[in-house]
C-alpha cells in the first residue's frame, strides 16, 4: 500500500510539473531561509555557555553616583575583587581583565597585538579556554607571562614549541617569558585576545600600587560562586561591604559606588553596560520573528496551492470513493503526497545550505557554522522540520479532498464552500500582512541605517588617517618630518579620537552657584592644532593656541556644550574664566567647544572636556588630499621607519574606524532586508496559487463575459479587484502593527529617526503592485484564452 502511494504521489507531482515546481520552490527557500536565522538565533544564544561553571559566574559592575549624574560602567575598582574574596566566603575565586595594545618582538618579527588583555593567575581555573600547552594553575601566575593563541604564536614561533622562549615587550624590550599557547577563543566567547599577560605584570610592574586605588576604576570582574550561592542575596550585601572599605574616601571624593552582579551567560545579549562583544537580544526575538513567518507563509503556501488544484482533482477523488476507497485511505494518500513532496523540498535545503552557508557568515559578520554536515544535529533539525510541515501543511488539504461526495463530483455539481474561500482568503491576508510588516520595517531600518552614516557629527572625518605610536618617542619627529610631505595637508597629535576610546576623569568645575561641582568627564588630552584640523567649532571663548604656550599646557581646559549644561549655566559664555580642577591640574574654563558625536549615535553626546598634554599624546592623525593617495602614504610610511624604526607601520582611516561602531546594526539591516525579500517573493508565489484557483472556478465564467463583449482589461479589472482588497485589509492589519514594533526598535538608538507617514504609503504601493503583477499573470492569461474552449462542455 505504500509502495502504491509513493507512486501515485510522484505521478501526480510529475503530471503537474509547474505546479510542483512552485510549491517545492516556496517550501525549499522557506525552509532554508529560517534554517539559516535558526542557526543565527541559536548562536547568539549560545554566548558563554561553553564554560562549565557557566552558571556560576557573574561580572561585577559599578554604578558611581556623583552629585553630578550616575556613570553606569561595565567595570569595577581594582580593589574590590581581592577584598570581596576576603570578606565574603560565598566568592570562590575571582579573575580580572583589562585590555591593552603591546608592540611584541621576536627577532625581527614584530607586531602590534591589539587584541591583549591582562588577566589574573585563576583564568584558566575560572573559564573554560583550552590550554594546549603549559600549566593552567601557573601560566599567569609569574609577573611578565605570555599566553599565546595558536593562531598568534604561529606568527612568532612557526611550527616550534613558544613554551619556555622570550619574547620583548613595549619599544622598552621589556623581556617576557611564553609560559603558555591557548586554543583560539571561540567566536562565541564575548571575552576575546589573541594574548594573555600575567595580571601581576601590570600591578606591579607597569602600575605599582593600583590594586589598593578605590578609585581607579578599569578591572573588568568575574566572580566565581560557590555552589548552591544565591546572587541576589550576595548582592545585597555589597552596600555594607562598600561603606566599610571605601565609605570614607567615598564621602571625601563625593563617588558613590553601587555594586551589581550580571550572570556570565547574560552579558552579550541583556547587559545595556558594554564589553568587549555586545549583541542584542532585540534582534535576536526580531529574527526569531522572521524566521515563524518565513515558515508559516511557506506551510500557507502550500496549502493555497494544493487546495487550488482540488477542483482538478475532484474526479480523481469521486471515482476512487465509488470503487470503495474510504475516507481514510485517501487522506492518508493526500498526506503521503505532502511528505513527499517536502522531503525532496528537504534534499533541495540541504543543498541551498551547503551552498549559501558561506555567504550567510559573510553577511552575519560570524562563522556561524564551519558547515552543514559539521553538526549532525542540524540535518536532523530541517529533517524533523520538512516531514513536520508534510504532516501540518497537508493536513487542512488532504481533509477537504477526502470529503468530496462523489455523486456530487461525478455529475459535474462540485463546488469550493464558502467555508474554504474564507479560509484562503484569511491566509493570503495573514501572508501579505506579514510582507506589508517587512516592508515597512525594511524601510525604517534603511532610513535609520542612512541617518546614522550621514548625520552631520559635528567634526571632519573624511581623508584622514590615523597612526598609533604607543608612546615612541620618536612620535615628535615624525609628526614634524611628515609636515612636509606633498599631500599633508596638517597633522594632530591627540590621546583620542572620535569612535575611540578615552579616558573618564574625576574633576571639579566651578557652577553657576561659584562652587566647586564633582563630576567625572571624558577626557581628551590633544595638542595646538587638534580642533583646527577636525574642524570643531568654538561657540564661546577661544581654541587652544601656541600664543598662550604656557598657560594652555599648564591651566586652560575646554569644555562642550553638554558639560556647560551640567554645571548649570544657561549660556556658554557664562562658563568662561570658571575654575577647574582635574587630575592635579588646576585652571581656568577658556573655551567652549560645540557638542560633537565623540561616541556612536546610539548614546547621547556627553559632558567632555579637553587640554593640552603634550607628553601622553600617542595618536597621530594626518589630513591628506585625495589625490595620488598611494604615494602620499608611502612617503609617510617611509618617515615611520625612519623616526619609528621599532613598530610595524599601520594606519586606518577614521571615516571607517568611526562607521565600524554601526557594524552590527548594519549586518542586521542587511540581514533583514534579504529575508523580507525572500519573504515577500514566497508571499507572491501563495497569491499567485489563489489567483490560479480563482481564475479556474470562474473559467465558465469569464467564457460568457466575453462571448457578451467583455473587453480583456475589464476581465483582469474583475479577477484583480477581489484580491486587492485583500492586500488593502492586510496594510490596515499590518501599519499598526509595524509601527507598534519599529517605534520600540528604535528606542535602542539615541539618534534617531521619525517614522514619517510616506512609509507606510510607500509600503502600502509596493504590495499594491507586487500583489497586482503576481494577479496579472492568471488573469491576463484566463482574459485571453479562447472562450469556445471553456463553454463547450455546457
Amino acid at each position: 500500500m505504500l509502495k502504491n502511494h509513493f507512486k501515485i504521489a510522484l505521478r501526480n507531482l510529475w503530471r503537474h510539473r509547474v505546479f510542483s515546481f512552485i510549491n517545492i520552490t516556496g517550501l525549499s527557500i522557506g525552509i532554508t531561509a529560517c534554517f539559516f536565522i535558526f542557526m543565527y538565533v541559536a548562536f547568539e544564544l549560545s554566548y558563554d555557555r561553553f564554560h562549565t561553571k557557566a552558571d556560576r559566574i557573574y561580572r561585577l559592575v559599578t554604578d558611581i553616583k556623583t552629585p553630578s549624574e550616575t556613570i553606569v560602567t561595565d567595570v569595577t575598582s581594582w580593589a574590590f575583587a581581592p577584598n570581596i574574596k576576603t570578606d565574603f566566603p560565598e566568592v570562590e575565586s575571582f579573575v580580572r581583565v583589562s585590555g591593552g595594545s603591546f608592540l611584541v618582538r621576536k627577532g625581527n618579527v614584530k607586531f602590534q597585538e591589539e587584541k591583549t588583555l591582562f588577566a589574573d593567575s585563576g583564568f584558566f581555573k575560572m573559564f573554560d579556554f583550552k590550554l594546549i600547552k603549559g600549566n593552567p594553575q601557573t601560566a599567569l601566575s609569574a609577573q611578565a607571562s605570555i599566553v599565546f593563541t595558536e593562531t598568534a604564536a604561529k606568527k612568532y614561533f612557526g611550527t616550534s614549541d613558544p613554551v619556555g622562549q622570550t619574547v620583548l615587550l613595549t619599544g622598552d624590550a621589556i623581556p617576557a617569558l611564553v609560559t603558555g599557547v591557548m586554543k583560539d577563543i571561540p567566536e562565541n566567547s564575548q571575552i576575546k585576545a589573541d594574548m594573555l599577560i600575567s595580571m601581576s605584570t601590570l600591578t606591579q610592574r607597569f602600575n605599582k600600587g593600583i590594586e589598593e586605588q578605590w578609585g581607579n576604576y578599569g578591572a573588568t570582574t568575574y566572580l566565581l560562586l560557590k555552589p548552591g550561592v544565591n546572587a541576589q542575596v550576595l548582592q545585597s550585601k555589597f552596600p555594607a561591604f562598600v561603606e566599610k572599605r571605601n565609605g570614607e574616601q567615598s564621602r571625601k571624593q563625593q563617588m558613590f559606588a553601587t555594586l551589581s552582579l550580571e550572570p556570565l551567560t547574560e552579558v552579550y545579549l541583556h547587559s545595556k553596560r558594554g564589553g568587549q562583544d555586545v549583541g542584542s537580544i532585540s534582534n535576536v526575538y526580531i529574527f526569531s520573528i522572521v524566521a515563524v513567518f518565513i515558515l508559516l507563509i511557506a506551510c500557507i503556501n502550500f496549502i493555497n496551492l494544493t487546495t487550488a488544484r482540488s477542483v482538478e482533482r475532484a474526479k480523481e477523488v469521486g471515482i476512487r470513493k465509488v470503487i470503495g476507497a474510504a475516507k481514510g485511505e485517501l487522506s492518508r494518500q493526500f498526506i503521503g503526497e505532502s511528505v513527499v513532496l517536502c522531503l525532496i523540498a528537504f534534499v533541495i535545503t540541504v543543498i541551498l545550505s551547503v551552498v549559501l552557508l558561506p555567504l550567510f557568515n559573510q553577511l552575519s559578520g560570524k562563522t556561524i557554522s564551519a558547515g552543514v554536515f559539521s553538526n549532525w544535529y542540524y540535518l536532523f533539525i530541517l529533517f524533523g522540520v520538512s516531514v513536520g510541515i508534510g504532516l501540518l501543511a497537508g493536513i487542512y488539504p488532504a481533509t477537504v479532498l477526502s470529503s468530496f461526495k462523489p455523486v456530487l463530483v461525478l455529475k459535474g455539481r462540485f463546488s469550493a464552500g464558502t467555508k474554504g474561500n474564507f479560509l484562503r482568503k484569511s491566509l493570503v491576508v495573514a501572508q501579505f500582512t506579514i510582507s506589508i510588516a517587512l516592508i515597512i520595517g525594511t524601510i525604517i531600518v534603511y532610513n535609520q541605517m542612512d541617518f546614522m552614516r550621514n548625520r552631520d557629527l559635528g567634526f571632519s572625518k573624511d581623508q584622514m588617517i590615523v597612526m598609533d605610536s604607543n608612546g615612541d618617542r620618536g612620535k615628535e619627529a615624525f609628526q614634524q618630518s611628515i609636515r612636509s610631505i606633498p599631500g599633508v595637508k596638517s597633522v594632530a597629535l591627540s590621546s583620542s579620537v572620535p569612535g575611540g576610546g578615552n579616558a573618564g576623569a574625576y574633576s571639579e568645575i566651578e557652577n553657576n552657584k561659584g562652587d566647586l561641582q564633582i563630576a567625572n568627564l571624558d577626557l581628551y588630552f590633544v595638542d595646538f592644532d587638534y580642533l583646527n584640523q577636525f574642524k570643531i567649532k568654538m561657540v564661546a571663548g577661544r581654541p587652544f593656541s601656541r600664543d598662550f604656550m604656557n598657560t594652555d599646557t599648564s591651566q586652560a581646559m575646554i569644555l562642550n556644550e553638554e558639560a556647560v549644561k551640567l554645571f548649570g549655566y544657561t549660556s556658554p559664555q557664562q562658563a568662561i574664566g570658571r575654575r577647574f580642577k582635574q587630575w592635579g591640574r588646576d585652571g581656568k574654563i577658556v573655551g567652549v567647544m560645540k557638542d560633537f558625536h565623540f561616541r556612536s549615535l546610539q548614546e547621547k553626546i556627553k559632558p567632555l572636556s579637553m587640554r593640552v598634554e603634550l607628553r601622553n599624546l600617542d595618536l597621530v592623525s594626518v589630513k591628506v588630499e585625495a589625490k595620488n593617495l598611494q604615494a602620499t602614504l608611502a612617503a609617510i610610511e617611509s618617515k615611520w621607519k625612519e623616526t619609528i624604526p621599532n613598530r610595524p607601520f599601520s594606519y586606518y582611516f577614521l571615516d571607517e574606524f568611526f562607521d565600524r561602531q554601526y557594524r552590527a546594526e548594519q549586518r542586521f539591516g542587511k540581514l533583514f532586508f534579504n529575508f523580507s525579500i525572500l519573504a515577500i517573493a514566497i508571499s507572491c508565489l501563495g497569491l499567485l496559487g489563489l489567483a490560479s484557483y480563482s481564475t479556474y472556478q470562474r473559467t465558465r465564467e469569464i467564457g460568457i463575459r466575453k462571448v457578451l463583449g467583455a473587453t480583456t482589461p475589464g476581465i483582469v479589472n474583475m479577477l484583480s479587484k477581489d484580491f486587492m482588497r485583500l492586500v488593502i485589509i492586510s496594510f490596515l492589519i499590518a501599519t499598526p502593527l509595524a509601527w507598534y514594533f519599529m517605534h520600540k526598535w528604535l528606542q535602542d538608538f539615541a539618534y534617531r529617526i521619525d517614522i514619517q507617514w510616506w512609509v507606510f504609503a510607500l509600503s502600502g504601493v509596493l504590495a499594491m503592485i507586487v500583489a497586482l503583477t503576481t494577479i496579472s499573470f492568471q488573469a491576463i492569461r484566463a482574459a485571453i484564452a479562447n472562450p469556445v474552449k471553456s463553454l463547450r462542455s455546457e
